[in-house]
């Protein structure tokens, strides 16, 4: 049911202390999140068993509450915490793409989630294409965390994936792997395939406003 599996990933943001780092209560965090639940109904996403995903959706909280470089050593994989090789400062440089637009407030929902296994062995440049021509988007940097925030076990040792949603001023993008057993936020070039690394999307982003889709 979406709403048990809406309530599992809130309490996993509040014990991962979510809240107070936001400034918020435990209970002035969930009434933040209320207006999401409320689109939970209206959410459309193709099941399990696809060949996009079997990932629903998963809560995003934006860099206003909670900065990637924290919420990346908030994941927690098999006892491991995850870990960043870039800095605040570079974090920030990577923006989400033109094509991208955000739903508004400092929570949204990514919707109908895709690791990227069909793009495998694929450079980021040629992965972006085969993404939108299928209608879906790119994750953002900070999708790709809250995903593996919510989800670890869909981090792979040989299905990490890029983040195309967010891009900086140079040829490197942002991806998700393990190493050492860990998550790990770092970076590839654009122009460079790799076999362990897939590019990962989203049919579409769900804010808290009524008919907030992206």
């Amino acid at each position: 049911m979406p709403e048990t599996e809406f309530e599992r990933q809130v309490r996993n943001l509040i014990s991962k202390g979510y809240p107070g780092i936001a400034g918020l209560s435990d209970d002035e965090f969930r009434k933040q999140l209320e207006p999401l639940q409320e689109r939970l109904p209206h959410l459309e996403y193709i099941e399990a068993g696809s060949p996009h995903s079997s990932i629903p959706f998963a809560i995003v909280i934006r860099n206003d509450w909670v900065d990637s470089e924290k919420a990346i050593q908030l994941v927690q994989r098999q006892g491991k915490s995850g870990f960043s090789v870039l800095d605040l400062d570079d974090i920030n440089r990577f923006k989400p793409i033109e094509d991208i637009r955000l739903p508004s407030g400092s929570a949204y929902l990514i919707v109908d989630i895709d690791t990227g296994r069909e793009t495998l062995n694929v450079t980021p440049n040629d992965a972006i294409q085969t993404i939108t021509g299928q209608n879906r988007s790119p994750l953002t940097l900070e999708e790709g965390i809250a995903l593996i925030t919510h989800y670890p076990d869909v981090l792979m040792k040989n299905n990490g994936f890029s983040l195309l949603g967010s891009r900086g001023s140079d040829r490197r993008v942002t991806a998700l792997w393990i190493s050492g057993g860990k998550p790990k936020l770092g970076w590839c070039w654009a122009g460079n395939p790799h076999t362990w690394l897939g590019s990962a999307s989203c049919r579409y982003r769900a804010g808290a406003e009524s008919g907030g889709q992206a």
